[in-house]
């Protein structure tokens, strides 16, 4: 009964959150674009750190064992074989290897020039690719998105996606949160690195990064539960070089009148080091020891909006706290009445759109 009661929570949290499009400076794409790109083949370049992880990705390719949705013709690659041709501004392996640190995330890597989604493909493989396997794609025609949208990923984005494991119910809606926190804090990293000016990319609750007030980055997570373990895909999609409808990392740094600019492949390679040391905290001692430096992070401590209650049909001011157990929104109200503020599961800002629970 315990279990019915996490897994019923954790899905219902996860419709209500984690379905965020990653509409960065993405268009729509329509669908005579989806049927001609599900006619031409994917590539899909398979790389890793270590001798047997670079022996794993072989045996992906040589049991055919990687595959993709909607019966996309797919064309893999090892990274030291020919016949796949590297552009002056593809992912550059060597690179990311070089700066990765991690013991599990980030160091299988599956990337491509185009893909439907990099999230349908660590989903669809979970079984197939290890714990911490990332897929980075340079464009994506599916890209996933809220209400079943399909979005189409132009290049200067980040795109990628990977596979987590975790077995405490109770801690699995925070890890966006996670996410989310080891993005801002690798761009912190890197800027201190290099000695550049550090960019102030906020998180705007639930799953979208800002900056400058724009938005330029946005989290997706997904779970299902397989043999008493969560199996959760996370994707990020971050605007690097691309700065439109709203800006990008390296279009804020040129502002700065600063000549560094930051790449796809050091931003990835800081995320996963960063983001395995705080996922061990998470697993470890749960979200509590991470709230501070999160509230740091976030656009919300103290922010007052206005929430509605669709049974009662009215509206409340109420001031934002912080975050409760479940991972909702901490509010409270002037007479002191405290609120559980949930997305109404279709358009969220923070001046409508919210629905409240009463926390006795």
């Amino acid at each position: 009964m315990l279990f019915n009661s996490l897994r019923t929570s954790f899905h219902c949290f996860l419709s209500l959150h984690q379905k965020t499009t990653f509409n960065l400076s993405f268009s729509v794409a329509t669908a005579a674009t989806g049927r001609m790109d599900s006619q031409s083949p994917c590539v899909l370049v398979l790389s890793g750190k270590s001798a047997s992880e670079r022996e794993l990705t072989k045996s992906l390719k040589e049991n055919s064992s990687l595959k993709l949705a909607d019966d996309v013709k797919l064309l893999t690659f090892l990274q030291s074989e020919n016949g796949w041709q590297s552009e002056k501004d593809d992912f550059n392996f060597d690179k990311y290897m070089a700066s990765l640190v991690t013991t599990c995330f980030g160091r299988v890597l599956l990337w491509s020039p185009r893909l439907p989604s990099t999230q349908d493909v660590v989903s669809l493989n979970f079984c197939e690719i290890p714990i911490g396997c990332a897929c980075i794609a340079d464009v994506q025609f599916k890209g996933r998105g809220r209400s079943q949208n399909i979005w189409e990923s132009p290049k200067g984005s980040l795109l990628f996606s990977f596979t987590i494991q975790m077995e405490d119910g109770r801690v699995v809606p925070h890890v966006q949160y996670v996410v989310c926190l080891a993005m801002t804090e690798a761009i912190k990293d890197l800027a201190l690195k290099n000695g550049i000016p550090p960019l102030d990319v906020r998180i705007k609750w639930p799953n979208d990064l800002y900056l400058d007030g724009l938005k330029v980055g946005g989290i997706l997570c997904t779970s299902t539960y397989r043999s008493k373990k969560f199996n959760v895909c996370a994707g990020i999609g971050l605007n690097v070089d691309n700065d439109k409808p709203t800006t990008s990392l390296n279009a804020a740094l040129q502002k700065l009148t600063c000549g560094y600019q930051l790449r796809r492949e050091d931003i990835t390679s800081a995320f996963f080091n960063k983001f395995e040391h705080l996922f061990h905290i998470l697993i470890k001692q749960g979200f509590q020891p991470l709230e501070e430096l999160y509230y740091k992070t976030w656009l919300h401590s103290g922010q007052r909006i206005v929430v509605q209650d669709p049974d009662l049909l009215i509206e409340n001011v109420v001031t934002v706290q912080g975050l409760t157990s479940s991972g909702y929104l901490l509010a409270i109200a002037d007479d002191g009445e405290m609120f559980e503020l949930h997305p109404d599961g279709n358009s969220f800002d923070f001046f409508k759109g919210l629905v409240r629970r009463k926390l006795t």
